[in-house]
Formats: structure tokens, C-alpha cells, sequence
């Protein structure tokens, strides 16, 4: 899988440093010396971990962090931090952040962390929105301008795979998996599944559609 990683900072020396140690890795990284910048490309690219400091000029980290999380970006973010109190971690976490990783370090222990965060999404994304379809997470609820949509805990889990990649054909593969694992039924039940969810978004009128992908699986895109 290839990993592609943006890199808040402003330490041009630090980042040259993160720059080239990661790509000779085989690890693609845009740099942003400014939190602006930083949102810029977060809402431009896709990214696979944010490697974000915290004393930035013209938007600090805590506020990118949570300017992330509010538009239900679930990418895995790492802070990264002259300051290691218990309160300042805390803070970071509150923000939306997923990890820490005090300066002066390792840069093969950065490498070590981006690899692991690579391989998830973060759990720091509270709700998922597309349109106007908000999916709750913990409370496992969906609702569209305002009208509550009924999900089974089937139905749930395959919106939310949809939501998470929308515009994006998911393959049928790769919802079953998410649904149910290794123990997998019959791909008709899946079918079924997917009618059904097409019916709940019917019933409140949604301007989006789950649209089939000939031969390949699923697209949740606006009508």
C-alpha cells in the first residue's frame, strides 16, 4: 500500500529532515509551513496520516486538529510536540489528535508510528457527513436534513463504509468484509441489505443515491 503523508511545520530544517528520511522510505510527503496552508491540502488531498505541530504560525495545531475532526475527517493525526505534560496531551487528545510524539525524537520512531497509523482510520471522527446525511457514530444513528433514518446494525455499518469512501465505488468484497468478516453468507444477502438501505434513504426523500457499479460493487454519490 502506498502511503502518502502531510507534514505540518514550520522548522523548515526539521521538515527537510522528515521530507527526505520518509520518502527515501518510499513514503510520499507534503509539507505546510502554516496550519492555513495545512488545511488547504488536508481538504485537497487524500492522506494517509497528518504529521501535525503544534506551535504553528496563523493556525496552531489544537485548532487544525479540531477543524479536521468538525469536518469528519477520520485521518489519523500525529502530534508532534516540544510540550510532554499530562495537560498538554490531554488537550491535544480533546482536539482530536491520535497520538504524540515528543521533540527532540527518533526519526526512525516517526517512521515506526506512521506506518502504524497508516494501517487505520482514526477513531476521533465523531460523526460522518455527506450532504446532508449525518451518520452519529457512537450513537449509531443516521438522519437526513433533519429526519431520522432507520438503520439494523447491517445497514449501519454499510453506510457508513459507503459515507466514508462517497463518490468512491466500494466492491462488494470490501463491504461483506466489513459486515461480516471471514464468516461471510451468500453474496445475495448483501443485495438485500443494500435494497433495504436504498429504501431508508427513499423514505426521506435523500438526494443521494447507492448506485451499482456493474461487475465491481457500490458508489454512494448525490443524485
Amino acid at each position: 500500500m502506498s502511503i502518502n503523508v502531510l507534514l505540518v511545520e514550520d522548522d523548515i530544517d526539521l521538515a527537510a529532515t522528515v521530507v527526505d528520511y520518509l520518502e527515501i522510505e518510499g513514503i510520499r510527503c507534503d509539507h505546510a509551513a502554516n496550519g492555513i496552508q495545512g488545511l488547504s491540502l488536508i481538504e485537497a488531498n487524500d492522506y494517509q496520516v497528518i504529521l501535525l505541530d503544534l506551535n504553528l504560525p496563523k493556525l496552531d495545531g489544537l485548532s487544525v486538529c479540531q477543524k479536521v475532526r468538525e469536518n469528519s475527517d477520520d485521518t489519523p493525526i500525529l502530534m508532534l510536540t516540544a510540550r510532554d505534560s499530562l495537560g498538554d496531551k490531554v488537550a491535544g487528545f480533546d482536539a482530536g489528535t491520535d497520538d504524540y510524539l515528543v521533540k527532540p525524537f527518533e526519526i526512525e520512531e516517526l517512521l515506526i508510528r506512521v506506518i502504524a497509523l497508516s494501517k487505520r482510520r482514526s477513531g476521533q471522527a465523531s460523526t460522518l457527513n455527506v450532504g446532508e446525511l449525518t451518520l452519529t457514530l457512537k450513537a449509531r444513528s443516521a438522519t437526513y436534513a433533519g429526519d431520522s433514518i432507520k438503520l439494523t446494525p447491517i445497514t449501519f455499518k454499510l453506510l457508513e463504509k459507503l459515507m466514508r469512501e462517497a463518490n468512491k465505488p466500494v466492491s462488494r468484497a470490501a463491504l461483506m468484509q466489513v459486515v461480516w468478516g471471514d464468516e461471510q453468507p451468500d453474496s445475495n444477502s448483501l443485495k438485500v441489505h443494500i435494497h433495504h438501505l436504498r429504501k431508508q434513504l427513499e423514505k426521506v426523500d435523500a438526494k443521494l443515491a447507492i448506485e451499482t457499479e456493474t461487475g465491481f460493487g457500490f458508489v454512494l454519490r448525490a443524485k
